[in-house]
């Protein structure tokens, strides 16, 4: 794999993108973070240190993702961690929001996809993240259950159409040191009770995962859940 190609990780200026990033440059590997903001962008990347820049596009309009990431490459590694959280019932749907989540997660992803991946190195690899609410719906969770289940539909897709490049996806369960859950620790204790580990996934923990994806040769096509096995319960 070629030493300058870069890690870019789209949705990386915080949360766990932001450490998705921070792993990446920890490593002396050059990263590329995205975000919507180009001044929260450069922020991040700064925070980040190494090798690292940011870029500003809305995966939410695709037309502006292949001129923005017209200057990256080569890539190693595409990491596709931005989501937005909608809260949308069916009953009291509110489609501007719904059709923007379900452009965002999948037809944003497919075009960053579809921009770089002619600069794709030997031996790349694409993660994508989803998350447990495609498996475990929630009242509200209309249209991010919809999109984290198409998730793992574009990741098989990807994985035929991109071979040998690997494409796998990651499906956090609730991440208790993300900042989205910074005021609610009821919350938080509750599902940790109803955990058979007995704890939360944490942003490290999801890290780990990533890792695993990105240097396992031999793991490709995977959805991989990181949530304490709260899918059993």
């Amino acid at each position: 794999m070629s030493s300058d190609a870069c890690t870019v990780v789209v949705g990386g200026t915080s949360g766990i993108g932001l450490e998705v990033a921070r792993w990446f440059a920890g490593k002396g590997k050059p990263v590329v973070l995205t975000g919507r903001d180009a001044g929260r962008a450069e922020v991040a990347a700064k925070a980040v240190g190494g090798d690292t820049r940011g870029l500003a596009f809305d995966l939410a309009e695709p037309e502006q993702i292949s001129a923005a990431l017209s200057d990256v490459g080569p890539v190693a590694n595409l990491m596709l961690v931005a989501i937005e959280r909608d809260q949308n019932s069916v009953r009291e749907y509110r489609l501007a929001d719904a059709r923007r989540l379900v452009v965002l997660k999948l037809v944003g992803y497919a075009e960053v996809v579809h921009a770089l991946c002619p600069r794709f190195v030997d031996g790349a690899t694409v993660v994508l993240f989803g998350g447990q609410a495609k498996d475990r719906p929630y009242p509200g969770s209309t249209m991010v259950s919809t999109v984290n289940g198409g998730i793992s539909g574009l990741m098989r897709s990807l994985t035929v159409e991109l071979a040998p490049v690997r494409v796998n996806a990651v499906h956090p369960g609730i991440v208790g040191d993300s900042p989205f859950w910074a005021d609610k620790a009821e919350a938080l204790r509750q599902v940790a009770a109803r955990t058979p580990t007995g704890r939360l996934t944490t942003m490290a923990d999801v890290v780990d995962a990533v890792d695993f994806l990105v240097r396992n040769p031999a793991v490709n096509g995977v959805d991989l859940h990181v949530n304490g096995g709260t899918l059993l319960v």
